[in-house]
């Protein structure tokens, strides 16, 4: 951004709050509940008369214009070149629009395999082929639609529904997330890995995987391309963990609520959570959600402790050195996208009737979901795959195995312990 405009423009981060209230307050006043496209087909008369009728499309361009409209607004504010960002987002949207396809397949359903993975796996394969603009690639922006999306998730963590149901399940996840965050954090140091990467990588293994490898991001300021790398990491290993772990935990006799604990306690993404707690039966999914549900919970709080030891130990992000700490600097450099996150699950927990939250839930997670898919495409068209495990990214990638294989065994003793 040119320092002469930055007076007539606001951060992304308080971009993404603003922008993501809005979208919380239209659905709260009732004056706009964005009705969802229907995705889902098993054949392909079902994807020509259900997907692909006029009304469905009439349904996936309301969604475009709204997207379009506060998007819009995000460039305006931040300072992107409005005509490159509508260009992009079209792109964007189509490419994220064939990922949500594909994953409505009723098989690629029954696997509970993520839209955002299509997204992903579309973008990449999108830039190992063509060679994007200069244009284009300046108005993606992938880090003010995570934003967004991460402070719409906040609509669905309701503390009172974990604290009800799941005392166990975040007391295991406040053990977890603190034993295998030092343990991730501490192998990367005795491996050299550079403080940016150890951050990112401990939080994404230790936490709630890609999430918290965003927030982790945006709270120091972190190296797009070393975000990529973990987010990709991540969701690679948990497709093998989302298969086998279920089958281990029967060949072993796990009850489904020791299960259920240690799954929800490893693996890294929600869809692969409810599909392997799905495989195993419903009181292992009610309580691997549950346990999910609480390290969620923690990301807040733990962006917002990792932004503070950031700063107050003046450590260097992209190459330059932060200035030495004061309350304003801590302020400055915090993510404010965070307390979006806290703020709406506060008033989604504490401050509405539950009648309302049920009402609006459902359309705001929908509305979340579409901006986490622009940002996957978005990660994927900026990485070059054959540069995610080049020389500098072995040691990352070998020790967030080991930091995994770590979290699966301490997880399944907290779990044995809890919930036997």
């Amino acid at each position: 951004m040119e320092a002469s405009n930055a007076r007539f423009r606001i951060s992304e981060d308080w971009t993404s709050v603003l922008i993501g209230f809005l979208i919380i307050g239209l659905a709260l006043s009732t004056l706009f509940i964005l009705p969802a496209p229907q995705y889902g087909w098993s054949n392909g008369g079902e994807l020509v008369n259900n997907v692909f009728s006029a009304a469905n499309f009439s349904l996936i361009f309301n969604q475009f214009a709204f997207i379009l409209l506060f998007g819009v607004l995000g460039a305006r504010l931040t300072g992107i070149k409005v005509n490159s960002f509508i260009s992009t987002l079209l792109l964007l949207y189509s490419i994220t629009l064939l990922a949500q396809i594909l994953a409505g397949n009723a098989f690629i359903k029954s696997l509970n395999l993520e839209a955002v993975i299509f997204s992903l796996i579309l973008g990449l394969l999108i830039r190992q082929f063509f060679n994007l603009p200069e244009w284009f690639t300046k108005a993606l922006s992938t880090e003010l639609f995570v934003k967004i999306g991460l402070v719409l998730l906040g609509c669905s963590v309701i503390f009172s529904d974990i604290l009800k149901n799941g005392t166990l399940g975040l007391i295991q996840s406040l053990v977890v997330v603190l034993s295998v965050w030092y343990f991730s954090y501490w192998l990367c140091k005795r491996w050299k890995i550079d403080e940016e990467m150890a951050f990112m990588l401990s939080s994404a293994v230790s936490i709630c995987g890609v999430s918290a490898a965003i927030a982790t991001a945006g709270a120091i300021n972190g190296d797009s391309k070393k975000l990529s790398f973990v987010v990709s990491v991540v969701l690679i290993v948990a497709i093998p963990m989302m298969i086998f772990m279920p089958i281990l935990a029967n060949y072993m006799g796990l009850s489904q609520e020791i299960t259920g604990a240690w799954l929800g306690g490893t693996i890294d993404t929600s869809g692969a959570v409810v599909a392997s707690g799905s495989m195993v039966g419903e009181k292992a999914l009610e309580v691997s959600t549950i346990v999910k549900f609480s390290q969620n919970v923690l990301l807040g709080i733990a962006a917002f402790f990792i932004s503070v030891y950031w700063t107050l130990t003046g450590k260097e992000s992209e190459g330059v050195k932060v200035e030495k700490p004061t309350l304003g600097i801590i302020w400055d450099r915090f993510p404010k996208f965070v307390l979006g996150f806290l703020a709406a699950s506060l008033v989604f927990s504490f401050l509405l009737e539950p009648d309302t939250v049920k009402e609006v839930k459902g359309h705001l997670k929908n509305i979340q979901t579409l901006w986490f898919g622009l940002a996957f495409t978005s990660i994927g068209l900026e990485t070059k795959f054959s540069d995610l495990f080049k020389d500098g990214f072995r040691k990352p990638f070998w020790a967030f195995l080991i930091a995994q294989f770590f979290n699966i065994i301490i997880t399944l003793i907290l779990a044995y312990l809890l919930f036997r």
